[in-house]
């Protein structure tokens, strides 16, 4: 038996429907929409409108943008001969975070995925070749996570890019600072001693 009047169950069961939200906090979230004054659940709604509408994928490098081309992509100080790929918009932003990367980004938006049904048609990867192909680009780093999707996807970009004769590079990985080598797996060393670096 439904407690809740059938306008909140639809707000609770549309909040439920995010990622990561399970029904305790799609209540928390609904009665908190309910909660606002008129003019604050407008805003809040009308925010939502807004970046549905006004937000698309950048044509050169696929992230997200409200304009003709992303922030990135239209800052001429940005290095267009260094194309870091991501899997996700959600991956450029974490790499920015770190103020060290100043080239440019390619955004798949997923990863190849046999289990999920996900290919390489299904991923902006001829955006990426076309890009390369272009004569500009001598390095790419590809960035998708160190998992077996993420492997399988760098290890595909990388034979279709060898053809054009740019660097094909991939994120160090390994034990994280803080880590305890006690804790650390096998495959985590392995590639934290390929990946070392002189100091």
């Amino acid at each position: 038996m439904n407690v809740y009047p059938a306008a909140l169950e639809a707000l609770i069961d549309r909040f439920a429907s995010l990622p990561g939200i399970g029904f305790k906090s799609a209540q928390r979230l609904a009665f908190h929409v309910l909660s606002l004054p008129e003019g604050e659940a407008e805003d809040f709604a009308s925010a939502i409108l807004g970046a549905r509408k006004s937000i698309h994928f950048c044509p050169v490098c696929q992230n997200l943008t409200d304009g003709e081309l992303c922030r990135i992509c239209a800052n001429p100080a940005r290095d267009a001969s260094v194309i870091c790929v991501v899997a996700d918009s959600r991956d450029v932003y974490s790499i920015e975070r770190t103020r060290e990367f100043q080239g440019r980004y390619h955004v798949l938006h997923g990863v190849i995925s046999p289990l999920a049904h996900v290919g390489p048609d299904d991923l902006r990867i001829s955006e990426l070749v076309d890009r390369v192909a272009s004569g500009e680009v001598k390095e790419v780093i590809m960035a998708t996570n160190p998992d077996t999707e993420g492997e399988t996807t760098a290890k595909y970009i990388a034979r279709l890019l060898k053809p054009f004769g740019v660097a094909v590079t991939r994120l160090a990985s390994g034990v994280p600072v803080g880590g305890n080598l006690e804790f650390a797996d096998d495959a985590t060393l392995t590639r934290a001693l390929e990946g070392r670096t002189e100091i």
